[in-house]
């Protein structure tokens, strides 16, 4: 299984060149529309249907990352290596973001 970070290099090998031709806004919008079609099957509850969309997104999230020129895998981790709001792990908040 690759790590965030091979899978977003994977994205940008394939990708690349169409990202750049299209343009970060342009590619922000086929991410916000990927995550419409995932709401969709999740609203259907189409388990097959859900895991599709769900690779979508993540596709298009690295897309979105590698034209901003954002490393996912190590932005995540260091922003999520305890709970950012009460720094613990498990989280302990008392109140949903």
């Amino acid at each position: 299984m690759p790590t965030i970070g091979e899978f977003q290099e994977l994205m940008k090998k394939m990708y690349i060149h169409r990202d750049i031709r299209r343009g970060p806004e342009q590619t922000m919008l086929w991410f916000v529309s990927e995550v419409g079609e995932f709401v969709d099957a999740f609203v259907k509850s189409n388990r097959s249907s859900i895991e599709d969309e769900a690779a979508d997104v993540l596709a298009w999230l690295c897309s979105i990352c590698n034209l901003l020129e954002v490393d996912l895998e190590q932005t995540a981790a260091k922003k999520y290596q305890k709970c950012p709001l009460c720094k613990s792990l498990p989280c302990r908040c008392t109140r949903e973001p």
